[in-house]
């Protein structure tokens, strides 16, 4: 199994609602600290996410590539905002240019009034569409191939790259609508997930199944994990304390206008309650209240955290994409308390070998922190 880190490109807080007495301010300096921290622990990449509300993914990514060595970065990019051929061209020169270190997760895009900031129109069915048109392309460029295409949204006339990949980037991919199931089949390496109960997720991967049998397959948490699972329900206490009934309801009734199937699901599993958040053993559900996308944390003792990966595992994951808050620190608590019980068990390997003791990482206690 394979754990990627989460790069926060609109800053960081010590709470999910950020306050002004926990913001972490972006800087280069900061999100370099995450990565190289990441790649130290064993973390094999690292997801940056996509939208008008964060710094650019391409551009933030490529100028850690200089402060790390082996770390791969998620590139999160959404399908139609750019042509194809020149999507194709950022992601040859940066798997060059990095050493392969560049994976691809393309974002359709599950809000219509968001999509409409960068100029894009279509309706959701449409942008599915477009996406698997997109992907046809890219992919074909990146293998080589001189494109001519004409399609229902992408027309290209011999489009070809100059110089391609030694390794094609692998394709993330999520969506749980009718219409996302075929554009994975078809194009993507891993289907990716948000963390549902362990039977709602057998069923998602049932149905992809039914499409590509040999689809790998990833799913995006938030964790909490701690020496003792009391310490660590206690943070959630802590991180609830701190947000507001005018925050919660503020959020979920821009969440109830979502037109995304996931981001429906998510908030099923709360209904906008406080009451009720453990959907699962050791998941809980409340970074939904007042957060979109993935909404759900593993929460418990170090053991506890790995035994919930591992029945993830069990029922076909192979990628865990990772987050908490605050990002460096709690990068830190499951490198260094799941990752080490993980190898215990004999089911996961440092990605740089640990025939021996892990490789050291950056001493965590009194570690200061660019703000």
């Amino acid at each position: 199994m394979d754990f990627h880190w989460f790069l926060p490109t609109n800053g960081d807080s010590r709470d999910i609602v950020a306050t002004a007495e926990g913001v972490r301010p972006l800087t280069i300096g900061y999100l370099g600290q995450i990565a190289r921290s990441a790649e130290q622990l064993g973390f094999v990449g690292a997801l940056t996410p996509t939208g008008a509300w964060c710094e650019d993914a391409w551009l933030s990514t490529a100028m850690l590539t200089e402060v790390t060595e082996r770390l791969k970065f998620l590139v999160a990019f959404r399908p139609g905002l750019i042509s194809p051929t020149l999507a194709a061209q950022m992601a040859s020169t940066f798997q060059r240019l990095s050493g392969n270190r560049l994976l691809l997760n393309v974002v359709t895009g599950g809000e219509s009034h968001e999509q409409r900031q960068f100029g894009d129109f279509l309706d959701k069915d449409s942008r599915y569409a477009r996406t698997g048109e997109f992907l046809t392309v890219v992919n074909g460029l990146l293998r080589g191939q001189t494109m001519s295409y004409e399609g229902a949204h992408i027309h290209v006339e011999e489009a070809r790259l100059a110089r391609t990949p030694q390794i094609r980037p692998a394709i993330y991919f999520g969506g749980s609508s009718k219409a996302a199931g075929p554009v994975a089949a078809a194009h993507a390496d891993v289907y990716l997930t948000w963390g549902e109960p362990p039977a709602q997720v057998a069923e998602k991967l049932a149905w992809i199944r039914t499409l590509k049998p040999d689809m790998r397959f990833g799913i995006r948490l938030h964790v909490i994990t701690r020496d003792t699972a009391e310490e660590a329900w206690a943070e959630t206490g802590r991180l609830l304390r701190n947000v507001s009934p005018a925050d919660v309801e503020a959020v979920q009734a821009g969440l109830a206008r979502s037109e995304s199937v996931g981001q429906q699901r998510m908030r099923d599993l709360h209904g906008g309650d406080r009451d009720g958040l453990v959907v699962s053993p050791n998941l809980w559900a409340g970074v939904g209240l007042v957060r979109g996308g993935a909404g759900t944390a593993l929460v418990g003792s170090h053991s506890e955290v790995a035994d919930r990966i591992q029945e993830y595992a069990a029922l076909g994951i192979d990628e865990f994409i990772l987050s908490g808050y605050p990002h460096l620190e709690e990068a830190y608590r499951f490198g260094e308390g799941v990752l080490p019980e993980l190898r215990r068990r004999g089911v996961w390997r440092h990605p740089a070998g640990d025939t021996g003791p892990a490789p050291a990482a950056i001493p965590f206690a009194g570690m200061p922190l660019t703000r």
